[in-house]
């Protein structure tokens, strides 16, 4: 029986470990996405806009995170509580969503695939980003509330 609370409690703090790199990596992201934003575009080239090139490093780095971490995780069938599993099958088609708006974005704006500097829609795309990542968090926050709450149970 103690071998069993052990392995329990193992799997949710390695699910925990997998939260707080999440929530560590979406910090870094909102704040880096409020110094894009605030930047002005007009005359600059892509390389010149402040924080750019580390937003779109952390942009993927938090995508994967979550894609790579807990997502991966559960559909791997490693996540026992049914809630859980439940709330993230339905969840997770809007998720990807949000996932392909954010390559499509550092696809574009990668400054090694983005020659032309190319920053005519540079504005209204940094903003329907924000919009999916709004809709990500808010998804990942269910999610993650249930995981803590499941973890008391």
């Amino acid at each position: 029986m103690n071998k069993q609370v052990d392995t329990v409690q193992e799997r949710r703090s390695r699910s925990n470990a997998l939260i707080q790199h999440m929530l560590k990596e979406r910090n870094q992201l909102l704040s880096l996405l409020l110094e894009v934003s605030s930047a002005g575009i007009e005359g600059k080239n892509i390389k010149s806009i402040p924080g750019l090139e580390e937003f779109m490093q952390v942009l993927v780095d938090y995508i994967a995170a979550g894609h790579f971490g807990l997502y991966e995780r559960i559909a791997e069938g490693k996540e026992r509580r049914k809630a859980v599993s439940n709330l993230a099958v339905e969840i997770y088609p809007r998720i990807e969503e949000t996932t392909e708006t954010a390559l499509a974005f550092d696809e574009k704006y990668n400054s090694e695939n983005n020659k032309k500097n190319d920053l005519s829609r540079f504005q209204s795309d940094l903003s329907k980003l924000g919009e999916e990542l709004t809709t990500r968090i808010e998804l990942e926050d269910q999610l993650i509330n249930l995981m803590l709450v499941s973890k008391a149970a």
